[in-house]
C-alpha cells in the first residue's frame, strides 16, 4: 500500500508552482486594473491546482502502464515503482480532474457558460498528454500544449473571469507564464532523453537533441523576460522586477546550460518552478508600486 508521503510525492509538488503562477499573474492584473474578485481568483486557483495534480497522476498512469518508467531517474513515480496499482492511480487522476471540474462550474455559473467548454478542453488535454492510443506528449507537442494550456489560457482565464475582458498584458503576462511552464517541461524531458528515446517517446527534446533542447531552454526564460518588460512598461519598476526574475533563475541556467545530465537535473527542475513563481510574485510587487 502506498504511504501519504508516497501519494504527495506522486503529486510531484515540485511542479505546483506552474500552477500557481498563472493564477497570481492573472490576479495582480486584475487587481491593477480595480477587477480583483478574491473569490473568484481563490476558485481560479482550486481549478489549476487540481488540474496539475491530476495531469501528474495522469502522466504517472499512463507512462506506468506502457513501461516508460521502468528506467526512470527522476522523481518517484507510483505506478512505475510498483508502489500503487494503475487503478488506484488513475482514479487519484480523476479525482483531482473532478475537483477542478466542480470549481470551474462555480466560475462558469458566475461568469459565463461558455467556461465549461474551454475546462473540458483542458481536462481532455491533460489526460491524452500520455493517455490514449496517440498521446500527443509521445509526439513532441506537449511543450505546445503547455504553453496554451499553462499560460495563455491560465492567464488570461484567471484575469478574464475577474475583470470580464481580455488584455494586451493579459496576453503578454500569459506568454511569459507559458514560456516558464514549457521551461519546467523542457528540464523535466531533457532529463529523460535517454530512457525516452529507448522506449519510443518521442518528445521534443528527444527531437531536437541535448544540445538544442539546452539552448530552447535558456531562450523560454529569455521570452519570459521580455513578456515582463512588455506587461509592466508601463510602470517604474519595472527593471528591478525583471531583474529580480533574472537573478531567480541563474541556478537553473547555469544547471541547464553547463551541460548537468539525468540526476543532476532534477535540482533545476524546482529551480525554474521556483523561478517562474519569483516572475508572478515580482510581477505583483511591480504592479503595486507602479499604481
Amino acid at each position: 500500500m502506498p504511504t501519504t508521503s508516497d501519494w504527495i510525492s506522486g503529486a510531484r509538488p515540485r511542479t505546483l508552482p506552474a500552477a500557481v503562477a498563472p493564477v497570481l499573474a492573472g490576479t495582480a492584473l486584475a487587481t491593477y486594473d480595480d477587477a480583483l474578485v478574491w473569490w473568484k481568483a481563490l476558485l481560479a486557483l482550486v481549478v489549476s491546482l487540481a488540474l496539475q495534480v491530476g495531469v501528474n497522476y495522469a502522466n504517472d498512469y499512463s507512462d506506468g502502464v506502457r513501461g516508460t518508467d521502468d528506467a526512470r531517474v527522476g522523481p518517484l513515480r507510483l505506478v512505475g515503482s510498483g508502489r500503487a496499482t494503475p487503478g488506484a492511480v488513475k482514479a487519484a487522476a480523476f479525482a483531482a480532474f473532478g475537483v477542478a471540474g466542480l470549481a470551474g462550474l462555480a466560475l462558469a455559473a458566475t461568469t459565463a457558460w461558455w467556461l465549461v467548454a474551454i475546462g473540458a478542453v483542458c481536462v481532455l488535454a491533460a489526460w491524452f498528454y500520455t493517455g490514449g492510443t496517440k498521446p500527443y506528449g509521445y509526439l513532441g507537442l506537449g511543450e505546445v500544449m503547455v504553453f496554451v494550456f499553462f499560460g495563455l489560457v491560465a492567464v488570461v482565464g484567471t484575469y478574464g473571469v475577474q475583470a470580464g475582458r481580455v488584455t494586451g498584458p493579459a496576453v503578454w503576462a500569459g506568454v511569459g507564464i507559458g514560456a516558464l511552464a514549457c521551461a519546467i517541461l523542457v528540464v523535466n524531458n531533457l532529463r529523460d532523453i535517454p530512457t525516452d528515446a529507448v522506449s519510443g517517446k518521442r518528445t521534443l527534446a528527444v527531437r531536437l537533441g541535448e544540445p538544442r533542447t539546452r539552448g530552447l531552454y535558456v531562450l523560454l526564460l529569455g521570452l519570459a523576460a521580455v513578456a515582463a518588460v512588455a506587461v509592466a512598461a508601463g510602470t517604474t519598476w519595472v527593471a528591478l522586477g525583471t531583474l529580480g526574475f533574472v537573478l531567480a533563475a541563474v541556478p537553473a541556467v547555469r544547471a541547464v546550460a553547463g551541460g548537468a545530465r539525468g540526476p543532476a537535473l532534477i535540482p533545476a527542475l524546482g529551480q525554474t518552478g521556483l523561478a517562474e513563481l519569483v516572475w508572478a510574485a515580482l510581477l505583483t510587487v511591480t504592479l503595486a508600486l507602479g499604481r
